[in-house]
């Protein structure tokens, strides 16, 4: 028989006085609470507030949640609402006594520290709905049994920006999950986390609230035009919690919204951010410091997400029609009453280009997403957003196929083609053939490996302890194992990335500054060129420098040229006769290699300064400009380039061109992601990659070609992902998240590289906004599985001027 409430509650006070301590009076008024619903036939829950308790409360309670199985209660709630004194480790143990009657779990880890949260994430909870807002953790990391959870609730879990590997293992019932207001940006990671969850139907990022223009008075709008930060911050507890019925929940936008202008509008300060904290964020306001996503709020209209989707209502129809409407995607009108629809505490990764589309193609069981149900015409759009905008796999590859398929698939057919006569054609011309099973060899490991593999690279066999500050880097032409990177302090630095050990190491000894330009030559493999921003210009032969740190470093294999002030960009011809320089002027200059004399100097070539000059990989007398004057321009040696062979211009000031590696196009990219490739013959326009802007006129982006001239690989200095394109459609491919280990560390894009010798596998030279903290090269596999592993103690630096050289 059930042990009724009252005989629970005397066993409390019993144990109490075995213990020594008073009854807790919130203990005493939850058991009854639990009489009250028990008489109104109501749900027998027994709610225990953390906040309440004490650490000496806590035998006494442990004795009682251990008979829990046994007795009337049906339920147990577990809440935190505000600082706790209780220890961690005895909450823990609570919320475990009472095991299979935990309903809900709603914690703030304010008062907890790591060691609450690690082991709820390692060896779960037996709730059905835990509600969690953290500020501790920047991956979520749930890998413990959570079998009976069918709600998750992370909203407002400041730092959390993405998924280990391995999370959402355990939680098969999973039905509801809320994110909203957190640090999420990478679709494909999310994506690939949440597919893990087979009974997801209900997704938020965001909140989708219905506002009425027609009664401002209605919204909590304050004199000075912004709405009331306390209902502002706590709008997510009074609307529909997730999972529940969606109803009708109004308050009027800030009515100084300006659709001129709609980017900068889509933020505003919650009135709950204290003076100090607004002070803070405007002295952080400059390009060396760190954007905060926590502290704002984002808005703005569904009619943006869904364009084109503005119905009339017919007031006759009101019953059917209205249902639709607040169920729906759509701004609309009910007799005069303009009724729209707003974006609340959206994580950034709703602002990513065609997010809803991409979650719904993707996630094909979900039924709702922010709080928006999800209807066929919804899922027929997504899927055909996604086939033009995205590639699911490389090389247009449409299912994952396992490597041990494909390996025996050409086994096989290698058998074939050996039976066949001499005079049988094959299936397929044989010079594809390579190339097929390469792909699809890529394409399936690319298939099983969501999550990239990154790795930094740290400089081994330093004698000293030497902090290198990189800020540019190549890799060798021809060794595959070979790169070379120039720092801020203007050294000069060959190393195997293999295995990490310094091959060749040249200090600045004063005569250098930032190393903004290097370039092998490819004739002579073991040479180079450098120059730092100070103008000074070296070709090095690293078979005669040394490989340890030492500070000393001999002149007779080093050969000096004329400067070229301000240098941002160095580059030699395919027949290493020759190379460029520019820099902030509108002037480039030639050089000789053989008899290390500067040529000639070709001024006014463009109206601004020109930041990259790029000789084409096989034409020795070709190369190109790009400009911060919005122009790109391709020259030619033979005709003495006081005309250009042709010119083509961007919207915003150009950072970076390039060839690609047959020389059949041209890459530009502009400030703020405006990437585009030109037919090299003639400059035409061939493609413009979507990739959206951030409004920023500091964003400098730099894009490259990876894989031959198959995809590109784009980045820019005020975000932290790299972008995977396909070169002959534009499609989207991954995007590569740069992640620091500690909270609140974002890394940024100073310049980045693809590997010329692996397939899917780039450097990216990382800056972290912290100021005091270095820049590091992160090597990153497309192929490979793993998380980004580094010392905790690894803070990076920005590096100056991110607008300077490729």
């Amino acid at each position: 028989m059930a042990v009724d409430i009252q005989t629970l509650e005397d066993r409390y006070i019993d144990s109490c006085r075995r213990h020594g301590v008073l009854p807790n009076t919130a203990i005493l008024s939850s058991f009854f609470k639990a009489e009250v619903k028990k008489s109104c036939q109501e749900l027998c829950s027994l709610e225990i507030i953390l906040d309440d308790l004490k650490d000496i409360d806590f035998a006494p309670l442990l004795d009682v949640c251990m008979n829990l199985d046994t007795s009337e209660i049906e339920a147990v709630d577990v809440r935190s609402e505000s600082s706790c004194v209780l220890n961690g480790e005895y909450a823990l143990s609570l919320m475990r006594a009472i095991n299979q009657k935990l309903q809900v779990v709603d914690l703030q880890d304010l008062s907890f520290g790591k060691d609450f949260l690690r082991d709820i994430s390692r060896r779960g909870l037996a709730c059905q709905v835990l509600t969690l807002k953290s500020s501790r953790f920047q991956k979520l990391n749930l890998i413990g049994e959570f079998m009976h959870m069918h709600t998750l609730n992370l909203d407002f879990s400041s730092t959390l920006m993405s998924f280990q590997e391995d999370c959402f293992n355990c939680m098969p019932n999973l039905m509801c999950l809320s994110m909203c207001d957190t640090r999420i940006t990478n679709l494909w990671t999310t994506v690939a986390a949440l597919s893990k969850l087979p009974s997801l139907v209900e997704l938020r990022f965001q909140y989708w609230q219905y506002c009425n223009d027609a009664d401002p008075e209605t919204y909590n709008i304050s004199p000075c035009g912004k709405s009331d930060g306390n209902a502002d911050f706590s709008l997510l507890n009074s609307v529909p919690f997730i999972g529940e019925s969606s109803t009708d929940t109004r308050e009027l936008t800030d009515p100084n919204f300006s659709v001129e202008d709609p980017l900068r509008n889509f933020y505003s300060f919650d009135e709950e951010v204290s003076n100090h904290d607004v002070q803070s964020m405007v002295e952080d306001s400059s390009d060396d410091s760190e954007v905060d996503f926590t502290s704002l709020n984002h808005r703005y209209w569904l009619s943006d997400v869904f364009p084109g989707w503005n119905f009339q209502v017919p007031l006759q129809n009101e019953n059917e029609e209205m249902k639709e409407s607040l169920q729906g995607t759509f701004t609309g009108h009910i007799a005069d009453i303009s009724m729209k629809y707003m974006s609340r505490h959206a994580s950034p990764i709703c602002y990513e280009k065609h997010y809803r589309e991409f979650m719904i193609a993707s996630l094909p069981n979900l039924k709702i997403l922010d709080n928006v149900h999800i209807r066929k015409i919804d899922k027929e759009r997504a899927t055909g957003i996604f086939s033009q905008y995205f590639e699911y796999l490389p090389y247009r590859w449409k299912h994952k196929e396992s490597v041990v398929n494909i390996l025996q698939k050409r086994e096989i057919k290698s058998g074939h083609i050996k039976a066949r006569s001499s005079k049988c054609r094959p299936s397929y011309p044989s010079g594809k053939s390579q190339y097929l099973y390469t792909r699809s060899l890529s394409a399936a490991k690319m298939g099983s490996s969501t999550w990239p593999f990154l790795h930094p690279l740290s400089i081994l066999g330093c004698e000293l302890d030497k902090g290198f500050r990189p800020r540019q880097f190549e890799y060798h032409p021809s060794d595959s194992s070979l790169m070379v990177f120039g720092t801020l302090d203007g050294e000069v630095v060959v190393i195997n990335h293999e295995n990490e050990h310094i091959v060749s190491y040249i200090p600045s000894l004063g005569a250098m500054n930032s190393v903004l330009g290097l370039c092998w030559l490819k004739k002579y493999p073991s040479k180079l060129i450098a120059g730092s921003d100070n103008g000074s210009l070296k070709l090095y032969d690293i078979r005669h420098t040394p490989k340890k740190i030492t500070g000393i470093y001999g002149n007779s294999s080093c050969v000096t040229f004329d400067e070229f002030d301000q240098l941002t960009s160095v580059h030699v011809n395919s027949t290493d006769e020759l190379f460029l320089a520019s820099g902030y002027s509108r002037n480039v200059a030639l050089y000789d290699i053989n008899s290390g004399k500067r040529l000639e100097v070709f001024t006014d070539m463009h109206h601004g300064h020109i930041n990259v000059v790029k000789f084409a990989n096989h034409s020795p007398s070709i190369f190109a400009t790009s400009s911060f004057d919005q122009d790109v321009k391709m020259w030619d040696l033979r005709q003495k380039p006081i005309h250009p062979c042709f010119t083509a211009s961007s919207s915003r000031g150009n950072v970076m061109v390039c060839f690609s590696p047959d020389d059949q196009y041209i890459l530009a990219s502009a400030v703020d992601n405006e990437v585009k490739q030109l037919q090299a013959v003639d400059g035409r326009l061939h493609l413009v990659f979507d990739i959206a802007s951030t409004g920023s006129s500091q964003n400098y982006t730099r894009s490259y070609y990876l894989n031959g001239r198959d995809y590109i690989i784009s980045g820019s200095c005020d975000e932290h992902v790299v972008r995977v394109c396909c070169a002959q459609t534009g499609r989207r491919l991954r995007d590569i998240s740069l992640e620091g280990r500690s909270l609140g560390s974002s890394m940024f894009v100073q310049s980045l590289r693809g590997d010329p010798f692996r397939d899917f596998n780039l450097s990216v030279l990382a800056a972290y906004m912290r100021p005091g903290s270095k820049s590091e090269i992160v090597k990153v596999n497309l192929l490979a599985s793993g998380g980004h592993a580094k010392d905790d103690s690894d803070d990076q630096r920005l590096c100056p001027s991110p607008s300077m050289g490729a």
